[in-house]
């Protein structure tokens, strides 16, 4: 029996152009910096939501991969710049878990939802970055799911160090842009009454 369904998920047009093939990001602030020109482009393209991520080997600075919210684009509600940085990873290592590489940093100019915090646990990166806050995103529309109150200190006490605020202002104000510009705002629950996604 032949199975006709399979799932890509496409990067916007613009990638190339955004993410060169060798990059190298030393400092926090940096590696934020370069997730937060992510999410704007696009959102200044009409590509997706207003969110990047990018995995980057701790010690070097090396980008692994990286990844924007494509959720409508590819009608997939998993299609979150977190859940796409740490499958494109895993396709660039050659392996499901990224501790192959040895330490490794999750940057994400947001706190992740509640998915997203599964697959950081599940990833094998060491440590999180993010900007703006769960409260911030929640604050314009977004669904960010049932989180644990102690999340960082979940995910601290299995390993994986959490930075908080890096850039949250510039990171926040993207999440704003977008949804003054009329953005589709994805939240799965009020779809049901209003046709909103994110």
């Amino acid at each position: 029996m032949t199975h006709p369904l399979s799932a890509t998920i496409a990067l916007p047009d613009w990638w190339d152009d955004a993410v060169p093939a060798e990059f190298v990001a030393e400092s926090p602030e940096e590696r934020m910096a370069f997730v937060i020109d992510l999410a704007e482009r696009n959102v200044a393209a009409a590509t997706g939501g207003p969110f990047g991520a990018a995995i980057f080997e701790t010690g070097s600075g090396r980008l692994v991969a990286a990844g924007v919210n494509v959720v409508v684009a590819a009608s997939m509600a998993i299609a979150h710049a977190e859940m796409v940085a740490m499958a494109l990873a895993g396709v660039a290592v050659g392996h499901h878990d990224l501790a192959t590489l040895g330490e490794t940093q999750l940057v994400a100019t947001t706190e992740p939802c509640a998915m997203c915090l599964g697959g950081v646990g599940w990833s094998g990166v060491t440590s999180l970055v993010c900007g703006a806050r769960d409260e911030d995103a929640r604050a314009v529309g977004f669904d960010e799911g049932a989180k644990p109150a102690e999340w960082v200190a979940d995910l601290n006490a299995a390993g994986i160090e959490v930075t908080r605020d890096v850039m949250r202002e510039a990171a926040a104000a993207v999440l704003v842009r977008y949804a003054e510009s009329g953005g589709v705002i994805y939240n799965g629950r009020a779809a049901l009454s209003n046709g909103s996604t994110r």
